[in-house]
């Protein structure tokens, strides 16, 4: 049975924002990527929900309600998630962030740990490896939104978004996730320089699972994002790009339930190899 998703309206510490929300079981808060949780798709939602209590908020700045203007970065973000776990008094939560929600998952688990159980990662932002002469993260802001999504996506069907069957409010929602995505995301691009020196503060059980075909972060951002954190293995979902819970979200689901219902699997090997 797939899970049923509904949206509601929250606010935290005065700060408005929608949340889409379903399922019973473990309580797992999924950060998303790009313009919303929806944005591309809700399938591995209503997935997850098969066996979680699901809340996907819109990040401040992104969905209906504008940016609170003294949201300047990342940090702002993830001292907002952590209010929002500290009022709705939730424990022992599975934090899930996908691409840009990844980075901000990261920026909450060095922070505090201590209303998590585990840490999910999906071809998380958030780091820079590579030196000036070579780029492990796509500068898709200088790029065409066609060739963006062709980098970003494996499966043709999410390559082309229609513009013109969008509502004025779908369009909004869009133009401001887009607003925001460069606000937060613009300098440094993509990455905080300083979280590669703290992200061994995380001390719960992490996966890293990446789109066999991610063209966007380099396999070496990953792995070297998986070594800076010690509890931490990857997993390789195929036939996926960079957004991997979009486009292949039964596979995504069962990932993530086999890594909070069992042993972290020693993937990294199988991730070195490739």
């Amino acid at each position: 049975m797939i899970g049923h998703i509904a949206s509601e309206t929250i606010s935290v510490c005065g700060i408005q924002t929608d949340v889409l929300s379903g399922g019973q079981g473990p309580q797992l808060l999924f950060l998303h990527s790009n313009w919303g949780p929806d944005a591309y798709s809700d399938a591995y939602l209503r997935a997850l929900a098969e066996s979680y209590r699901v809340a996907a908020p819109f990040h401040p700045g992104y969905g209906r309600y504008d940016r609170p203007k003294h949201f300047t970065s990342v940090g702002d973000l993830a001292y907002f998630y952590l209010d929002y776990l500290q009022k709705q008094d939730l424990s022992e939560v599975i934090l899930v962030g996908a691409s840009f929600g990844g980075w901000i998952a990261s920026e909450i688990a060095v922070r505090s740990t201590q209303r998590l159980s585990k840490l999910v990662l999906v071809d998380p932002f958030g780091i820079k490896t590579g030196d000036r002469e070579n780029r492990d993260i796509v500068d898709f802001f200088a790029i065409g939104d066609a060739e963006r999504r062709r980098l970003e996506f494996e499966r043709s069907d999410f390559q082309f978004l229609d513009y013109a069957s969008k509502s004025d409010e779908e369009l909004t929602i869009i133009a401001r996730g887009r607003e925001a995505e460069v606000h937060y995301g613009w300098s440094p691009f993509m990455h905080n320089p300083q979280l590669k020196h703290w992200l061994h503060r995380i001390d719960v059980p992490t996966l890293i699972l990446r789109g066999s075909d991610d063209h966007v972060i380099s396999y070496s951002n990953h792995a070297s994002y998986c070594g800076l954190i010690s509890q931490a293995n990857v997993e390789l979902i195929p036939d996926a790009g960079h957004y991997p819970h979009v486009e292949q979200p039964e596979a995504f689901a069962d990932r993530v339930n086999e890594f909070v219902g069992g042993p972290l699997c020693s993937s990294l090997s199988r991730f070195a190899s490739r």
